[in-house]
């Protein structure tokens, strides 16, 4: 079971981790009802950070269960996805790069 947090790879890396730290609270408080959250929060509480273009942003954000997160420092534009943790994810999730 984890969370998946996808952040564009234009964006730059202070507002990155900031972006990481507000998706992980974001996901964390629009999915706190769901039974996926609570079995998350009593096990492994993982999460990925993932790096990725535009494409697969625009991509992942057809997968259900999910908040985008803007930057206003950014002038309101979208910087990340953070995803309901969940124990299966698409294929294509494996191949995305982790943020490092």
């Amino acid at each position: 079971m984890k969370m998946y947090i996808l952040i564009l790879d234009d964006v730059p890396p202070g507002f990155a981790v900031l972006a990481a730290a507000h998706a992980s609270l974001a996901g964390y408080l629009r999915f706190r009802d769901s039974p996926e959250v609570a079995t998350w929060l009593s096990g492994s509480f993982r999460k990925v950070v993932c790096k990725v273009n535009a494409d697969e942003f625009k991509h992942a954000r057809e997968l259900e269960d999910h908040v985008v997160l803007t930057e206003s420092a950014l002038g309101g534009r979208e910087v990340a996805i953070a995803f309901r943790p969940r124990e299966e994810w698409p294929k294509a999730f494996r191949f995305l790069r982790l943020w490092r």
